[in-house]
This record gives structure tokens, sequence and C-alpha cells, in this order.
């Protein structure tokens, strides 16, 4: 049975910090990605995976984001992709590892997405997004079944990767076999009414509008699911949380903007989240 996605997800998730913390509690977060491009795919990325709390974020990319990526978030540490020795010593380290926004179907591209994956270990989390599900479709890769893996096609890709048709997506059931079949934990379907398919668990967001329909939009999302699961409990329902809070910026945004920019969404985060964290008990 499909349960509608409330906003009673985000006071389940979103906890308030307890005082002796520091960045090394709330998530170790690599985001891969950003050609020469479409460089601004994983910019927009790293913005809501900083906005959203993550306490570290590392950036790897193709050298020429380096700079932008440092003027739109100094928070953000840097790798050159070329790299790939530091970039897979980076994987093992990290607990939340993102890759796909503006990464490409190059043959570097491929060969990084293989070898990412390959370097995943059990107690990490994988997210796939945008150019690594094209690529895992077309090369007919393997995702692994010793990490927790969410992916976040939109209709096209999920029907490139699944073989369940548009026409057909709105089967629950079809969607959840082929999330199954293919080792995803958490199947972000991103169409109309997004849906969320997970283990026993099948939700759908009623939010949000057409003045979401702009590039960069998906980006956002994957960076603030990363964020979310790197810093909350739980990443089925962390992700949960992260698609009702992007939809619920948006739509208040749109109140006052004929389309909402992806990047006024991850710029938004930090404001929408401290309204919800003022209502939390505090934590010792």
């Amino acid at each position: 049975m499909v349960t509608e996605l409330k906003a009673d997800i985000l006071h389940e998730v979103i906890q308030k910090r307890p005082v002796t913390t520091n960045k090394t509690n709330f998530g170790n977060i690599l985001l891969i990605g950003g050609n020469e491009q479409f460089g601004g795919a994983i910019l927009m990325a790293a913005s809501a995976a900083v906005s959203s709390g993550a306490g570290l974020v590392t950036v790897a990319t193709h050298n020429t984001n380096i700079t932008p990526l440092h003027i739109r978030n100094p928070e953000a540490m840097a790798l050159d992709w070329d790299n790939h020795g530091t970039v897979l010593e980076q994987v093992r380290k990290s607990s939340v590892v993102l890759i796909g926004p503006g990464l490409g179907n190059s043959e570097d591209a491929i060969e990084l997405l293989r070898s990412t994956m390959r370097a995943m270990r059990e107690n990490q989390t994988l997210i796939l997004d945008a150019s690594a599900l094209g690529i895992i479709a077309d090369k007919h890769v393997m995702i692994p079944t010793n990490v927790f893996t969410i992916a976040t096609p939109h209709q096209g890709e999920w029907a490139q990767l699944s073989s369940v048709m548009i026409p057909y997506q709105d089967s629950m059931e079809l969607n959840d076999l082929q999330r199954k079949t293919l080792n995803i934990d958490v199947l972000v379907l991103k169409k109309h009414h997004t849906v969320i398919l997970s283990e026993n668990r099948q939700m759908e967001l009623l939010l949000g509008g057409p003045y979401q329909a702009t590039g960069g939009m998906g980006d956002t999302l994957a960076g603030l699911i990363a964020g979310f699961v790197g810093q909350f409990a739980e990443p089925r329902r962390a992700t949960e949380a992260a698609v009702y809070a992007h939809s619920a910026i948006a739509q208040e945004l749109a109140e006052h903007n004929w389309v909402v920019r992806p990047s006024f969404i991850a710029d938004f985060v930090p404001n929408y989240m401290a309204r919800i964290n003022t209502n939390l008990p505090e934590v010792d």
C-alpha cells in the first residue's frame, strides 16, 4: 500500500544536536561528478549537502570546477578527479558517497564509477544519480550488494535502468520488483508525484509543482539526501525527510517566484531546518 509522505517525517528524522559534538559526528560526505560541461550539477549538489549540515563535504570533480566550488562553497574540500588514487582513498574514508551529478559518460567517467563501486564497504551508503545511472544501464554495471544503495532516477533514467517503461511506472509492484533485482535499497523515482520505494515501504510525495521543472533540481535533491543520510539515523527515513524538505522548501519559495531555482532551495535549507528544530526537545 502506498502511503502519503507528510511533514511528520521531518520531526521524526531531524534531531537537535547534542552539545558535546563536532563535525565528525555529522557525516563525511564525498560527492563525485561535474565534468567540463556540467560542472554546475556537482556545485548544486555540494551546496545542498553543505547547507543541510553535513559535517565534512568533499567534492571530486574536474579541475575546472574547483575554483567555482570554493567561491560558492568554501566549506567544501575539493579533489581533482583525475587523481584516481586520491579519490579512491577518500571513497574508503567516507560514510556517504554520492556519484553521478554532471559525471558524464566518458571512458574516464565509466572507470571512475566502476572503481568507486568496487572500493565501497559494508558500513557505507552509496547514492547513485544522473549520469551514474545511465552508465550502469548502458554498460551493465552491477550495483554492489554489500553497501546500502539509494538511487534517484527520473522516469526516463528509470526506464533505461529497469526496463519499466514510463506508461507502466504507476505500478508500484513492478517498480519494487526491479528495485530488488537491481540491488537498490531505496528507490527515489522522480515524477509528477515522486515515489520512494524501500523494503516493506512505499511512500508518495504530493507536494511540489511545475515551478520545480528546471535544470539542477535533481542534483540539489541528491546533495540534500547525501547530507541528511550522513547526519541522521536510518538512511531510509533520512531519504524520505530530504525528499519532503526539498519540495516543501520549493513550494514555499514558489509563493513569490515564477520558478524556483535549485540553488535557492540549497540556500534556504538551514533556515527551514532551524524552524523544524525549534520544536524539538533538547538533547543531553
